[in-house]
């Protein structure tokens, strides 16, 4: 739980203002090489993905797909965690199921006057 003892504050506040900007200027600086970073990293595993392979029966396929079928194998030996990015991938993840309970009516007409007014208009201020 939060308390008093964990709250950092307001750190650039208790500094000069030059020091403050410096401090500013180092977070600036470090969040684009991290950018720069993710980026590059993105590209190189798109590069990678698109880079045809040639699979042990002669056979040239694309990184995409040679992953796939990876990740399909994987699925097949029981590798639970291949199987649902797999299913997710293409879109047949488990639909979420809502549990509807009855409601008795005096509850909806206490929350629709609460909303509506007693009048059954919808209250604005």
């Amino acid at each position: 739980m939060a308390n008093e003892q964990n709250l950092l504050g307001n750190t650039f506040a208790d500094k000069d203002p030059i020091e403050a900007k410096k401090q500013q200027s180092k977070g600036g600086i470090n969040s684009g090489r991290a950018r720069r970073e993710k980026r590059d990293l993105r590209r190189c595993i798109e590069i990678l993905l698109e880079t045809d392979y040639t699979d042990k029966n002669g056979k040239t396929v694309s990184g995409a797909e040679a992953l796939c079928a990876k990740l399909f194998e994987q699925g097949m030996k029981g590798n639970v965690k291949a199987f649902e990015t797999l299913r997710s991938t293409v879109g047949q993840d488990p639909v979420q199921k809502i549990m509807v309970s009855e409601v008795d009516e005096t509850v909806i007409s206490e929350v629709e006057n609460a909303v509506l007014g007693e009048d059954g208009e919808l209250e604005t201020d």
